[in-house]
């Protein structure tokens, strides 16, 4: 009855609105139905309708209570065939597509919508072509059903005898995966042409995407079984590797080396190298020697730091609130620190010179590298190169020797993690060369900025970066650092401690330390300054301040026992200059001191050592003799040399000083440094030599309370000296007022603490003439007694002039 319904008759029939589905006449279809209007449209026209009901797709799938507008236009007038209630409320209902459908009207009756629907006209443009396009879409269609197996051969089949476009169209589009869309588009054609080309077009495009699909699908077949086989063997070598009492296996952890090396950050270099060293082991028996050595080789590329930085955070009121709290004074090294890091932070790199700290042992040259480390938050590294003379220390073994490893350089960078620590080179100048290599040459590229980033390791054979390093390096001399090696590092000098500043490191930071580490508190021992400074001077004799430390941990163990003894341990032990031998013994050292009263031929001069500043008393004594000149006390040749030059001196001087011109003849001349067993030298002691000469010729006594410094020239001039801060702290500790200093050292004088001048007259010559009055205790004029206007010795070396008539020699 359906089927043959006029086109212009409107039927009345119950609506269900589909959502993301479209029904097709002459196709069966089952849906499941859970919303109430639907179940209850369903249920209307099983009742009422001859089970007949209007099938439309909702243009919204959200919708759950469409309205007319969202509605498409076009449905099927389908049949109910079966319909089945599940437990979940829901029903599963087998629709029959009858016929397309236009409606019109939707209005309610009570217990569902209805909607007047009429029957789609159909017409048929280029009846010449379906044919054509019938045998295009069965070719379509049999592909399509070879590539897809969810579409049965007999559906296919069924199909296939369909030679109506129309109803061709019908039956294909229920199988294509398509949008529901489209569907509805195809739905909605009234021409039969149109509608099949449709078909086509949409059928072309899943046998295309179906062919595909299985492509893929082959593919990934392939792949599974090759994964599947090689699960396989992998559990066969596991099972073998167990029998034969091996815990791992081999080829699952160079997989697992594989994977670490292609995560790790480093230079696509060392990647391919490090990848290319795992393909070697593969084809290796874990059992081979070499396998080994491959191995570590590979275990050292993937440990490197290659690019993994630590956040530096450079403040500098920080770093210099750190230098100052764990060192005291060292103001200029401190604040050429300060300026550098400052430079680091504005430029956001480290690319500059290399520090290197040069200074007596024990002022703190390791420990302020540390402390730079601590103020800029990065990992201190120490290498020590004392007595290392083989170039490999620095470079590493090549590859080729049993038991080859990188170099110092590598093996430290390895163990901090990171590859922008700070690098302290100790004792850089205590390196040595061999038949072996010269540590030194290979030092030139660790140390230059311009090459250190591509710094060849000959273990690795790949280049590492190290321009992120901040080197320091501390020396004690520059003597024997290579000029080249030496051109590449900014030099710090740490001068030796003055007393005044071992007293205050003793109390701030050395007695501290002692006491905690020997378990004692701070009110179980009293040390007064007096005390520490006896300690200094008595007890040590050295630049920095290693030997006061032991001195004082002497005292506090000795504060121990006494505690221990006396079971006492709030008792209080005070340290005094009188107990001080009972505790520590008899006084190791002596320092200088001045004469009690002013000495013919003794002359107090100032020296300068790598300890600190000393007084100098250079004696000479005369005696009759044939001008023999004996110099003793261990003089070096330098100091020697400007003895002889201070004798020549007071010869040329001999008439103003009121001396016979050949005096020298006439006696014999000794002069002598004490202490015999100090090797002295330099040249400082040149006005020393000439003031003690002259006051033993002219017999006048040599102030007791005047010191003096200076080189001194042929013709008398006073050339500056080094140490001057040590010199005058050595002079006031000795009792000495008045000390003479060369002119050109007034400059030096802003460097000397306040305290080291209090007491001292400083006086600054230029000329020998203007410190014999200063140092000799008599008159200018007792002094310069002889002929001021004496002609020059060169005067009488001239022949006599002949008279007027006399004739010249022929």
């Amino acid at each position: 009855m359906a089927e043959n319904a006029d086109t212009d008759v409107f039927l009345t029939l119950p609506i269900m609105p589909l959502r993301e589905v479209v029904m097709f006449p002459r196709s069966i279809m089952p849906l499941f139905v859970g919303r109430e209007a639907s179940i209850k449209a369903i249920e209307v026209a099983q009742a009422s309708y001859s089970k007949q009901i209007f099938l439309v797709t909702q243009r919204e799938p959200d919708q759950e209570k469409p309205e007319a507008d969202d509605l498409a236009p076009v449905g099927v007038v389908c049949k109910v065939l079966q319909m089945l209630r599940l437990p979940d409320g829901t029903i599963k209902v087998l629709f029959e597509g009858m016929y397309r459908a236009v409606w019109q009207e939707l209005h309610e009756d009570g217990h569902c919508a209805l909607a007047s629907v009429r029957r789609c006209r159909e017409n048929r443009s280029r009846p010449e072509e379906g044919p054509a396009l019938v045998r295009a879409t069965h070719e379509a269609l049999e592909e399509y059903g070879k590539n897809n197996k969810k579409i049965s051969q007999e559906a296919v089949l069924s199909i296939l005898s369909l030679q109506d476009p129309g109803a061709l169209a019908d039956a294909v589009m229920p199988h294509l995966k398509v949008d529901y869309r489209k569907k509805q588009e195809v739905l909605e054609a009234d021409d039969i042409t149109v509608r099949l080309e449709l078909t086509y077009e949409l059928l072309q495009g899943e046998v295309a995407l179906s062919s595909v699909e299985k492509r893929i699908k082959n593919r990934v077949k392939v792949q599974m079984e090759r994964n599947q086989r090689e699960y396989y063997l992998n559990e066969q070598i596991k099972a073998i590797n167990k029998e034969m009492g091996r815990d791992d296996d081999p080829q699952a952890e160079l997989e697992e080396i594989e994977q670490k090396i292609k995560a790790r950050d480093m230079p696509d270099e060392a990647r391919a190298k490090a990848l290319g060293e795992v393909r070697k082991l593969r084809s290796m028996s874990p059992s081979a020697a070499e396998y080994t050595v491959v191995r570590n080789y590979v275990d050292w590329i993937l440990d490197l730091p290659w690019n993994d930085l630590k956040q530096i955070d450079i403040n500098i009121e920080k770093a210099r609130n750190i230098l100052d709290g764990e060192h005291f004074g060292l103001e200029k090294p401190k604040e050429r620190i300060l300026e550098y890091l400052a430079v680091q932070k504005l430029s956001q790199g480290l690319k500059g010179p290399i520090l290197c700290f040069v200074g007596p042992p024990g002022v703190g040259k390791t420990s302020l590298a540390k402390s730079v480390a601590h103020a800029t938050g990065r990992d201190f590294v120490r290498l020590s190169l004392g007595g290392v003379r083989d170039e490999a220390e620095i470079r590493g073994h090549r590859r080729t020797y049993v038991g080859a490893l990188p170099g110092k350089i590598i093996q430290s960078l390895k163990r901090v993690k990171y590859n922008n620590p700070l690098f302290c080179l100790d004792e850089i100048d205590k390196m040595t060369s061999d038949y072996r290599g010269d540590p030194a040459s290979a030092l030139l590229e660790v140390l230059d900025p311009e090459q250190n980033n591509t710094f060849m390791d000959h273990y690795l054979d790949l280049e590492y970066d190290l321009s992120k390093v901040f080197f320091i390096t501390t020396a004690n001399s520059l003597h024997t650092i290579p000029a080249a090696l030496l051109d590449r590092m900014e030099v710090i000098e740490l001068n030796s401690y003055l007393e005044t500043e071992k007293r205050h490191i003793a109390r701030r930071f050395l007695l501290p330390r002692q006491i905690r580490e020997h378990g004692i508190r701070e009110n179980n021992i009293r040390i007064s300054d007096k005390t520490i400074l006896e300690i200094i001077r008595s007890y040590t004799r050295e630049a920095g301040v290693r030997n006061l430390e032991r001195e004082i941990a002497a005292l506090c163990r000795k504060t121990a026992i006494r505690l221990v003894e006396k079971n006492d341990l709030e008792q209080c032990v005070t340290v005094s200059c009188q107990n001080l031998p009972a505790m520590l013994g008899v006084k190791k050292f002596r320092h200088g001191e001045r004469e009690d009263a002013p000495q013919i031929g003794v002359c107090t001069g100032l020296a300068y050592n790598q300890r600190g500043g000393e007084i100098l008393l250079v004696e000479t004594s005369i005696m009759s003799g044939t001008g023999h000149v004996v110099t003793t006390g261990q003089l070096g040749d330098v100091m020697t040399e400007s003895a002889k030059a201070a004798l020549s001196y007071v010869r040329s001087r001999a008439e103003l000083l009121g001396l016979d011109p050949r005096f020298h003849r006439k006696v014999d001349i000794h002069v002598h440094v004490p202490s015999g067993a100090t090797p002295k030298d330099g040249p400082s002691a040149g006005i020393t030599l000439a003031t003690s000469i002259t006051s033993a010729l002219l017999g006048i006594p040599v102030r007791n309370d005047v010191a003096m410094t200076g080189e001194i020239s042929l013709r008398g001039r006073v050339l500056p000296i080094g140490g001057l801060r040590e010199k005058l702290l050595a002079a006031r500790r000795s009792g000495i007022t008045k000390v003479l200093v060369p002119q050109d050292n007034e400059k030096d004088l802003k460097e000397v603490p306040a305290e080291v001048l209090r007491g001292l007259e400083i006086v600054f010559v230029e000329h020998v003439d203007d410190v014999l009055p200063q140092a000799l205790a008599a008159r200018a004029e007792e002094i310069f007694s002889g002929r001021a206007s004496a002609s020059p010795l060169c005067h009488s070396l001239r022949a006599e002039k002949h008279s007027d008539d006399s004739q010249p020699a022929q």
